[in-house]
C-alpha cells in the first residue's frame, strides 16, 4: 500500500535518503531508542488485555499474516495485541502496534476492527488509523478444503507500517519515507482474500489469496499471497495438568509477499519474506506467539521480527441478554 505515496515523492529511485543518523554512537542511540518502544508497545498490549476481567485462553494457529478457516465462537470476543520491528537499510528502526477486536457475530460471519500507529526512531510516533474487517465461510462442516471470505475496509495513512499484507509493489524503500511526509495521505482501500484451508492429520495447511483496491485513486488493482503450515506439537493433552505441556505449544511457517498489481502481474519489483512461527497457549491465560521473517530478495527488508499477545472472552454480552429477559 505505500508505495502509492509516490505522488509527490519518488521512492522507487533507489536514492538514499538524507537520514540524521549514520555514526556508530547515533545507531547505538537509534537501537536503544528502538528497543525502549518495543517494550513499551508490548506492556500497552499486555496491560489492554489483563484489565479485563473473565477470560479464557484463545486456541488458535500460530500465524501472523496467513489466515485459517477458523472463526470466532459464536458470542466470543477475542482482543489481541500484535507488534511488529525492523531496521530497513538506509532507513530508521521502527516498532508497530495494531490492537484488534474480534467478534464471533454467527457460526458463518466473524467481524474485527483495528486500530493501528507506529514509532519510528530519529523520527516522530504516529496514529495510522483503522480497518473493519470481516470473514464469512460458506461451508460450515469440515471440508477437505474449506473456503472463507473475507471483506475489509481500510481508512489508514500511508504511513502505516503493520504490514499486515503485503501486496502490490510494495517494498522496503516505502519504510524509509518520513513520517510527516506518510501520513499527509491517508487512503480509503477495500481489501478482499480468498482463504483456502485444510486439517490433514493435525496439520494446518492454508493458502491466501489477496486483493486490493484504493478507492480514491484511479489506481489498478493491487495483488497479493500468504502460505502457512502449522501443527500441535502434540496432539492429545496428557493427563496431568502443567504448564509448559508440548500440547500448549503449535508451531510452523509462513511465507507472503506481492504479486504486482492488474497492469503488471508477477514477481518483478516485488518483495517476499518467510519464517517460523510458534504459538502458546497458556493455561488459563492468553495465547503469545512469535515470528521471525526474513526477506527472500533486495526489496525486503532483512528482517521482521514479529509479536503477539491475545485473550479470548467467552459470551462477552450474555449478560445483557439475562438482563433484558
Amino acid at each position: 500500500m505505500q508505495h502509492k505515496l509516490s505522488r509527490g515523492i519518488d521512492v522507487r529511485s533507489g536514492r538514499k535518503l538524507d537520514l540524521k543518523c549514520t555514526s556508530a554512537s547515533c545507531n547505538w542511540f537509534a537501537n536503544t531508542q528502538f528497543k525502549k518502544n518495543v517494550k513499551l508497545l508490548s506492556a500497552f498490549g499486555l496491560l489492554a488485555l489483563l484489565s479485563l476481567t473473565t477470560s479464557v485462553a484463545a486456541q488458535e494457529w500460530p500465524y501472523f499474516v496467513t489466515y485459517s478457516h477458523a472463526l470466532e465462537e459464536p458470542g466470543n470476543l477475542e482482543v489481541e495485541f500484535k507488534a511488529v520491528q525492523a531496521t530497513p537499510k538506509y532507513g530508521n528502526a521502527f516498532s508497530s502496534g495494531t490492537i484488534e477486536f474480534e467478534y464471533g457475530a454467527t457460526a458463518w460471519w466473524t467481524t474485527e476492527v483495528y486500530l493501528s500507529g507506529q514509532r519510528t526512531s530519529n523520527d516522530s510516533t504516529v496514529f495510522n488509523g483503522y480497518r473493519w474487517e470481516n470473514r464469512f465461510r460458506p461451508l460450515l462442516r469440515e471440508h477437505f478444503i474449506n473456503p472463507v471470505l473475507y471483506v475489509e475496509y481500510e481508512n489508514l495513512n500511508s504511513a502505516d507500517r503493520s504490514l499486515l499484507e503485503i501486496v502490490g509493489h510494495d517494498s522496503i524503500s516505502d519504510l524509509r519515507i518520513p513520517n510527516a511526509a506518510a501520513r499527509s495521505v491517508t487512503e480509503h482501500e477495500l481489501e478482499l482474500k480468498l482463504i483456502l484451508s485444510s486439517n490433514v492429520r493435525g496439520w494446518n495447511i492454508s493458502e491466501n489469496f489477496i486483493s486490493e483496491k484504493n478507492l480514491t485513486e484511479p489506481e489498478p488493482w493491487e495483488f497479493g499471497y500468504a502460505f502457512g503450515v502449522s501443527r500441535p506439537l502434540v496432539l492429545k493433552a496428557g493427563s496431568k495438568n502443567c504448564f509448559f505441556c508440548r500440547e500448549n505449544l503449535s508451531a510452523g511457517a509462513e511465507v507472503y509477499g506481492g504479486l504486482g498489481d492488474m497492469d503488471t502481474f508477477g514477481l518483478k519489483e516485488t518483495s517476499h519474506y518467510a519464517g517460523p512461527t510458534v504459538a502458546f497457549d497458556i493455561p488459563h491465560g492468553p495465547t503469545i506467539g512469535f515470528s521471525p521473517s526474513f526477506g527472500l530478495n533486495a526489496n525486503s527488508v532483512g528482517a521482521i521480527f514479529r509479536f503477539k499477545v491475545s485473550y479470548e472472552f467467552q459470551q462477552i454480552f450474555s449478560h445483557f441478554h439475562r438482563g433484558a429477559r
